[in-house]
């Protein structure tokens, strides 16, 4: 008797089907790659027209379909079980060269991030979207689940630089709008559906990436402050005297900075231990000089009227470097955590001071709790906990969960800044989304996906 896997034999070749042992060094998540992938197959495709054709198969098979990116997502999303195919985009992973005058590059889903912006840099060119995770992200998965980042700031999440789309729906039909357009008013921007839809509407397998010119300098301060409401203002301050130049401004909280300033590949410590708040913040220009001499300037001023307590600059390429290996190592605060929970949530400016003072002396007096690590981009709101615990038992996880997100329907904030829902959040979403949106959301699922075969239990539930 024919199977599915006999299916997607006509369609691609043995070696793109893997299935039994071959799955046993497939993993779902780079975390966890000590646990053997759970699905009947993983298929490879190689081009859009066989994603179309594999997805023709599971529509017709009411087959539910996971698809996998780079696997860095903190959400649960590409968790599989024995029932489910995998369709993972490593293979489409071609990029056409930069396109100097409208400013894009049209790369496949399975591109790195990396990759994207090291062929940007080569043409004096910036792709902007930047996260730690770049050297492993794909692009399709950035899409996916609308990524944010560092510069967020200054140049929006992953949806403002996705110019064209291409998608495979749910039966199969290819959506395929590649347009290098920056102003397109023609009725519905379909391709929003999709961005940050978390693989439940349709398999992205191209894109139409938005380039700017690339900045020919960069400055870049640390900065010490006592009281949240100075946070704020220095970063007005900061924005207005650096004239549209300043592209992050992250915030790390005390107990956050010195772990990440005492682990062992940090060799210099730019500021002393002795302040609540840590701002790093960065400038991206066209003069190196004076962008530095500005920035000097600046911090002086602020220094004079109070606004900060104290500063460092970078004045090479070599402290600018460890600058932001300080926060970007993130890795040095799980690495203090027997068990992690990572958090985040996004709150409105203004309130982020005492809303992350109260959550962080409820967390305190959980038993169980051994670590409270907050830290973010505190220029667009989003800010991220990482909580050390003594056990991974679900009613700990709970009881943090419910500390963490209690305040987010009364401030009118966020569970997922830039994370996305997945199965880890799902319960969640109704302390950020009402009702009437989410019944909106789930009508749009039903009309794409009528079988509900895509990344099937995430995000929503449809069923019933």
């Amino acid at each position: 008797m024919s199977t599915i896997i006999d299916s997607f034999l006509t369609v691609i070749k043995p070696e793109q089907c893997l299935t039994g042992d071959s799955l046993l060094s497939r993993y779902h998540h780079i975390w966890q790659m000590d646990k053997p992938l759970q699905a009947k197959a993983m298929l490879l495709p190689e081009s859009t027209s066989e994603v179309a054709e594999l997805m023709k198969i599971c529509h017709a098979e009411n087959q539910p379909v996971t698809v996998f990116g780079g696997l860095t997502n903190l959400v649960g999303s590409t968790e599989t079980n024995e029932q489910e195919v995998v369709i993972s985009m490593e293979r489409m992973n071609s990029m056409e060269q930069p396109d100097l005058q409208s400013r894009t590059i049209t790369v496949e889903a399975g591109v790195i991030l990396e990759h994207v912006q090291e062929a940007a840099t080569k043409n004096q060119l910036l792709f902007p979207l930047n996260y730690g995770a770049k050297g492993s992200a794909q692009i399709g998965g950035a899409i996916s689940t609308n990524a944010g980042g560092l510069q967020v700031l200054r140049y929006g999440m992953t949806r403002n630089l996705v110019l064209g789309l291409e998608v495979v729906l749910a039966d199969g039909t290819i959506l395929s709008s590649l347009k290098k357009v920056i102003k397109d008013n023609s009725a519905y921007d379909l391709k929003q559906l999709f961005i940050g839809s978390e693989g439940t509407l349709g398999v992205v397998t191209k894109a139409v990436l938005k380039l700017v010119e690339l900045p020919k300098s960069r400055v870049s301060a640390f900065v010490g402050i006592n009281e949240y409401d100075k946070v704020v203002s220095f970063m007005r301050y900061m924005d207005q005297g650096m004239a549209g130049t300043l592209s992050s401004y992250e915030l790390i909280w005390n107990e956050s900075y010195k772990t990440l300033t005492k682990d062992p590949s940090i060799d210099w410590t730019p500021l002393p231990y002795d302040y609540d708040y840590y701002i790093l913040l960065e400038g991206l220009g066209s003069d190196q000089e004076h962008d530095q001499s500005r920035l000097e300037n600046l911090l002086e001023g602020a220094l004079h009227e109070e606004l900060i307590l104290d500063a460092v600059m970078a004045y090479s390429q070599s402290e600018l470097n460890k600058f932001w290996h300080i926060r970007e190592n993130v890795d040095a605060l799980v690495a203090h955590c027997d068990y992690d929970q990572h958090f985040d949530i996004s709150l409105p400016v203004n309130v982020i001071g005492k809303t992350i003072s109260s959550i962080t002396e409820k967390l305190a007096k959980i038993e169980g709790v051994t670590h409270i690590f907050p830290f973010g981009h505190v220029g667009d709101g989003n800010i991220h906990y990482i909580i050390g615990k003594t056990t991974e038992e679900d009613t700990l996880r709970r009881q943090i969960n419910d500390v963490v997100y209690e305040p987010i329907k009364s401030i009118k904030g966020s569970v997922s800044a830039e994370h996305g829902i997945g199965l880890h959040k799902k319960e969640y979403l109704n302390l950020c989304r009402t009702e009437e949106e989410i019944e909106l959301m789930k009508q749009i699922k039903r009309t794409l996906d009528p079988k509900n075969i895509l990344n099937r239990g995430k995000v929503l539930d449809v069923t019933g």
